[in-house]
Order: structure tokens, then sequence, then C-alpha cells
């Protein structure tokens, strides 16, 4: 999660504003890790409800993509929980970050990369709102086609309306999109993938968050 307050909108192509907030996540990856380490009970506090669900929903010895891995903090914990976790991330100092810590992870940017598969689980927390929302509906169906019948997808996005830029506490900017429930639950629908549970929260720099955990279609 960035925390940040609003900046001009540069006139950026997609391709553009992705890699700008990229580039702002390679400058402040281990500061970053550091703000987002999670405390004793070994999952963050808004996260760690979504993941254990996850976890009881994927069978034993199941597998696991995550999306935007950052430091990995969220696949150790569901490690931890006996699931097998495939980390990737797109920022290249993430993964160094996770390379140091003895972690496997793979290149992958889920603007244009396939997901591969098939999964039990599919987890996205805290990586949508750098996508543009035009890009967002072929992710989803990405996401559904790298799933087996019956596996959940947990996925966490800012709500709100618009786009906007961003300034962190750090100086660096980033490409933020803000989704209403109902709009991206109907894109989930329109991809096969229907919400068991929903889960708000607030951060009080980043404003509303909302946690949704969707199952494929059998």
């Amino acid at each position: 999660m960035t925390p940040g307050r609003r900046i001009p909108e540069p006139q950026d192509s997609s391709d553009s504003a992705n890699r700008r907030t990229v580039d702002s996540y390679e400058r402040i990856a281990r500061e970053y890790a550091d703000d987002t380490a999670p405390d004793s009970s070994g999952a963050a506090e808004f996260s760690g409800e979504g993941l254990r669900r996850l976890v009881d929903a994927v069978p034993a010895c199941g597998t696991a993509l995550e999306v935007g891995s950052g430091p990995g903090w969220d696949a150790d914990f569901v490690e931890s929980q006996g699931v097998a976790v495939r980390r990737t991330e797109v920022a290249a100092a993430f993964i160094d970050f996770q390379a140091d810590r003895g972690k496997h992870i793979d290149k992958l940017d889920i603007t244009s990369d396939e997901l591969g598969g098939p999964y039990d689980a599919v987890i996205a927390l805290a990586v949508l709102q750098h996508v543009e929302r035009a890009q967002i509906p072929a992710f989803l169906r990405r996401v559904a086609a790298a799933l087996r019948p019956g596996g959940v997808f947990l996925v966490a996005i800012r709500e709100g309306f618009g786009e906007r830029w961003e300034v962190g506490d750090s100086g660096n900017s980033y490409f933020t999109v803000l989704w209403s429930e109902s709009a991206f639950r109907t894109l989930l629908d329109d991809a096969g993938l229907g919400v068991e549970w929903r889960f708000p929260g607030e951060d009080s720099k980043e404003g509303r968050w909302l946690m949704l955990l969707a199952r494929k279609e059998s």
C-alpha cells in the first residue's frame, strides 16, 4: 500500500504510467518492505483474514499464484500454512529483496504476461490499483483461466471513483485507479468469478480498501 496525496495527472500513455509506477517501487523497495513487515501473528492486519480464508479454501498440498508479491510477506504466511506459492513480481528491486531472503520469485508483468497454472488460488493484494482500468477485464479472464474449477481468487482494491496520480512520503509518484465495489464485482462475474466473501478496510492516508474472495465456477 502506498501512502500518498493527490497530484496533477501527467499526460502519459498506459505503458508509461505503469513504468513510472514500477520505477517508483524500484526506488523504495527496501523501505516498503520494512514498513509492511508483519507483526508476530504472521500476517498483516488487513490481509490476514483474507489469507486465512484463502488457505481454508485450498485443498491439502494446494498451489497458489501470487502476483505483485513485493517483499513476499503474504506468500510467507500462505506457505507457512502448507500451500505452495509461485511468487511473481515485475519490480527488480523486490525480486532481488526476496532472492536475498532465499526465496525463488519469477518476473511477471500482469498487464501482458500469461499466468500459467492451473492453480488452486490466485492472490493479488494491493496491486490492481496501479493497473489501467481498461486492462482489468482481460487480467481477470487470465486469472479465471489460470484457476482450476472451484479455485479461488483473493484481491484487494482501492475503493472510490476515477484515476489519479499520488505522491508518497518518499516523493515518488504512483498511478492509482479507484473502483466502486459494484463495478469491480461485475467484472468478476463476467470472468466467471463469483464473490463469496468481502472485507472492507480503511487507511488513514489512502482511504477505503476492499478485499474480496471469489471462486471460479465449477
